[in-house]
């Protein structure tokens, strides 16, 4: 079954709703022949998740379930299409359908006329939903509906042929397929929807997660093991410095940094949103805890105390208009005392790291709207 196909970390049918969530529906109806395993779990993660979803094995529950005042996307079974593709006919009222100039490159798609195919997606008025859903039988839902649409003269959007020739609009029958198109997809949203980050964190771990990020996701690593991963690295990272080994143990608790930035970057391309709880701290109260280790002043615990409200202020975008490299972060602290260990002036990096704290804060509170 093209639904249950491996795709940037879940199944494709999971991707497809998280799509259209992010592109505003507010629930979510798969119309299945045959209820599977497979997806009664992809049902129960996006559960999880808040999204509300429900399988459709016949015309009644369809009838009986779909809005009745707001239009539907209606997304072709193995059809993956780039979140812009899908946020544009989000934004448009009424019935639409996103076609594609018939070519070699649209072969796999459905015919509608003698020029052009369906791409996979279209938005459906109420009117047209279940004005078709009352004469439809034992037809096929999606292309009955789509050919509705056609007759009724739907608004099309035309997908640009390079986004067919390299894979940012595709239909997947297979595996192998599913993992090439995934390549061109998670290529392209590599530069987007990440998160603004501040300090180190977005000048330097950002740009590295997000060429780490893609290859993980075609190697199909789910973003939870990266987390733990991260999370592990840290708690070993407390060893060395332990042993007074302090310049190594804070340059392994930077790359757990990364691997945790890596983590919310493979959340980012599966359209889910990185966590904001205690489990997005536990790597940076891991940092926290080695920096008292190494300082084992009262400075240093001052210092910690600073940090950690900045370091929740950018997690939680509460860093009001101040710019990147204004926010010290985890990370942008274990830089400095790495760079300032190595000259043989540690001791001075914790003070020098309070001042940057204190400007930190300043300038948060200095560049705040009035």
């Amino acid at each position: 079954m093209r639904a249950s196909l491996h795709f940037a970390g879940q199944t494709l049918v999971e991707y497809q709703a998280r799509q259209a969530v992010r592109a505003g529906a507010d629930r979510i109806l798969i119309m299945v022949s045959v209820i599977t395993p497979a997806l009664s779990q992809a049902v129960d993660r996006l559960s999880a998740d808040g999204i509300a979803v429900a399988l459709i094995r016949d015309m009644v529950t369809m009838v009986r379930d779909a809005p009745r005042d707001s239009d539907v996307l209606l997304i072709a079974d193995g059809a993956i299409i780039a979140q812009d593709h899908v946020d544009s006919l989000g934004a448009i009222e009424g019935d639409v359908l996103l076609v594609s100039d018939d070519s070699r490159a649209s072969a796999p798609f459905e015919r509608i006329d003698a020029g052009q195919r369906w791409a996979g997606i279209a938005r459906l008025s109420p009117t047209l939903l279940f004005g078709t859903l009352d004469m439809i039988g034992d037809w096929d839902l999606a292309l009955t509906l789509v050919r509705a649409a056609v007759q009724k003269g739907a608004r099309r959007i035309t997908v640009p042929q390079d986004d067919l020739l390299e894979g940012r609009v595709a239909m997947v029958e297979s595996q192998e397929q599913a993992d090439l198109v995934a390549q061109a997809v998670t290529s392209a949203g590599a530069a987007k929807g990440a998160r603004q980050r501040g300090g180190i964190e977005h000048l330097l771990l950002a740009p590295l997660a997000r060429m780490i990020g893609p290859a993980l996701m075609r190697m199909q690593v789910p973003a939870m093991q990266v987390r733990i991963a991260a999370m592990a690295l840290g708690g070993i990272a407390l060893v060395p410095i332990e042993l007074l080994w302090t310049l190594t143990g804070f340059a392994l608790m930077l790359f757990a940094l990364m691997l945790a930035e890596t983590a919310d970057r493979l959340d980012e391309l599966a359209l889910r949103t990185p966590p904001t709880g205690w489990l997005a701290f536990m790597v940076p109260l891991t940092v926290l805890v080695a920096l008292i280790l190494a300082g084992g002043t009262t400075e240093a615990a001052d210092l910690v105390l600073v940090l950690g409200i900045l370091m929740i202020a950018d997690r939680w975008r509460l860093t009001g208009h101040a710019k990147s490299w204004m926010i010290v972060t985890p990370g942008s602290i274990l830089l400095l005392l790495i760079l300032a260990g190595v000259a043989g002036w540690l001791d001075e990096g914790f003070r020098i790291a309070m001042l940057a704290v204190i400007g930190s804060v300043g300038a948060i509170i200095l560049r705040q709207r009035s």
